[in-house]
């Protein structure tokens, strides 16, 4: 993406002049920011992928509420659970068909076998599926997921029961989320016969709104609306397309030029103009999001044979007391962003309000550093992300100010960045130095930031720091393991002072969301997930 050249050619008009539905066919065009790494939800963790794939193509057992963090049945219209808090026994929705397309032709409806499929890849390495296709699922695992579900088991053709080794208090939030998107058992018995199990990750088959029809990397994704929804009323377009537009300038182009209806993350200094402009709607919403700095405390950064500064304590103190935040929330923000304090917003329940920043004194950040033995002019590397997030509006512009911020007190940083995916992919490796990053919230659970990106199972996934800290470790997997708020809201809390104390991260601001779209699209819902939902959207004429 970041690498590559936008075309600019007129996407209202070529995409849907190519495309094959009736006269009257609805039909919405969205104006994306990057291309996804592929269509198998369990595989990514960001939210690029998962509007591409569990957003459109695919469902879960349970799901969120359109514009909430409230919690429905999803692909199970029920669910028991015992009174010790182990067992889910999920009961399945009849009737529910997986999509029909030119690669695929179902010959049963979704039933307990497709669940059993899906969680089973996850769990055991040795499925002779995921041993034909062998790959990670980072949330899944980052979430300790694989740990703590001891057994999947088919009660009947619409009854599965999960049985947990320890109480999970967010297992229901957890199975709305993406990584836990059902796939056909059916198809990947196809695939798997047929020696092609990577299709499953370009070819996807989903029960979802959408049906997948086509992808061309750095371009565009074409959809057809699911006439065989089990919930039809959420299906009012025909031909949904993605625009894969990396320039945020084009994108408000082309949204202005009506080339796309819908588009994402705009420019902080162009929220006046598409406000005051009458063919345009721009809702907005607190972000229930973090940008923050990750830093790679790990003894050598892998790729480099020298001593890691930022392994020591002092120096990340150092670079976080350097880092002018308020500057950097006026000029990349530009009054969309609220101060950040801590690894989760203000928003989440358990939120402690008592922690306060390191005052902004570089003077006393020279002295850490000589202190921990750093000379003047000692390099480290600064990751910039090449897309922009909910959570960061410009992080070239951002990585630029940092880089000013730790040149004076003596750190040199070199700004690196590479394709999302690619960006993504070499940071879980602990390739990155310090490096840019954020999270807008899964689920509503204060777990989904303090374990999805702070905990030691999350080393090789979210946790972009490679920190693990076994009192803080500890603190969350307690409060994971109790359904009592209290008591989660006080080991939480004790939580987040380590955090903080430990500076594995510098957070640095909350932004707020803005979705511009043009007026005519109807009944479009901000996800406070960071997610770009076309269910239930319409469009008029």
């Amino acid at each position: 993406m970041f690498k590559h050249a936008v075309i600019p050619f007129l996407v209202g008009a070529s995409l849907l002049a190519s495309a094959p539905f009736a006269h009257a066919a609805t039909n919405l065009v969205f104006c994306s920011e990057g291309s996804p790494a592929g269509f198998d939800p369990g595989q990514y963790t960001t939210g690029t992928d998962f509007d591409a794939s569990a957003e459109t193509i695919y469902n879960r057992l349970s799901q969120f509420e359109r514009g909430s963090t409230q919690v429905e049945p999803g692909l199970a219209t029920s669910w028991d659970i015992s009174p010790d808090n182990l067992t889910y026994t999920f009961h399945l929705r009849d009737g529910v068909k997986f999509h029909t397309t030119p690669y695929f032709t179902p010959t049963r409806d979704f039933n307990a076998d497709d669940v059993l499929f899906t969680f089973n890849r996850m769990l055991d390495k040795d499925m002779p599926f995921r041993k034909a296709y062998p790959t990670e699922f980072p949330y899944f695992t980052d979430m300790g997921m694989d740990k703590n579900i001891a057994k999947v088991e088919k009660l009947d053709d619409k009854t599965v029961k999960f049985t947990l080794n320890t109480v999970d208090a967010a297992f229901i939030q957890n199975m709305a989320m993406h990584f836990a998107s059902i796939e056909s058992a059916e198809y990947a018995d196809k695939l798997l016969k047929e020696g092609r199990p990577a299709d499953i990750n370009q070819k996807p088959i989903g029960t979802g709104p959408f049906v997948f029809k086509s992808y061309q990397k750095d371009s565009n994704i074409r959809y057809t609306g699911n006439k065989d929804y089990w919930k039809p009323e959420d299906v009012k377009i025909d031909n949904l397309i993605f625009a894969i537009t990396t320039d945020p300038s084009v994108r408000i182009q082309k949204l202005k030029k009506n080339e796309c209806q819908v588009t994402i993350y705009p420019r902080p200094a162009d929220l006046a103009a598409l406000k005051a402009d009458k063919a345009l709607q721009m809702p907005d919403k607190p972000g229930f999001n973090v940008g923050y700095i990750a830093y790679n405390v790990m003894d050598k950064v892998k790729g480099s044979n020298e001593p890691n500064p930022m392994a020591q304590l002092k120096v990340r103190q150092a670079l976080d007391m350097a880092v002018n935040k308020q500057q950097i929330i006026d000029s990349v923000y530009q009054g969309a962003g609220q101060l950040a304090v801590n690894g989760m917003p203000p928003t989440q329940w358990s939120y402690d309000d008592t922690i306060k920043d390191a005052p902004y004194n570089p003077e006393k950040a020279k002295e850490l550093l000589k202190e921990a033995g750093i000379k003047p002019g000692t390099e480290i590397t600064l990751w910039a992300m090449p897309v922009q997030r909910p959570y960061n509006p410009n992080a070239k512009l951002m990585a630029e100010m940092l880089q000013s911020d730790w040149d004076k007190i003596g750190i040199k940083a070199k700004i690196v960045t590479y394709e999302w995916g690619e960006y993504i992919k070499r940071s879980k490796g602990g390739e990155n130095g310090a490096m840019l990053i954020g999270w807008s919230g899964d689920n509503g659970d204060p777990d989904n930031w303090l374990g999805t990106l702070f905990g030691c199972d999350a080393i090789n996934g979210n946790n972009f720091s490679k920190w693990c800290n076994p009192q803080f470790d500890a603190l969350i997997k307690a409060a994971k393991a109790t359904t009592d708020v209290a008591e989660r809201t006080k080991l939480y809390k004790q939580a987040q002072h380590l955090l903080k104390d430990q500076v594995p991260m510098t957070p640095i601001a909350h932004s707020t969301v803005y979705q511009p779209m043009r007026s005519n699209v109807q009944d479009f819902k901000i996800s406070p997930l960071g997610l770009t939902s076309f269910y239930g959207v319409g469009i008029s004429k």
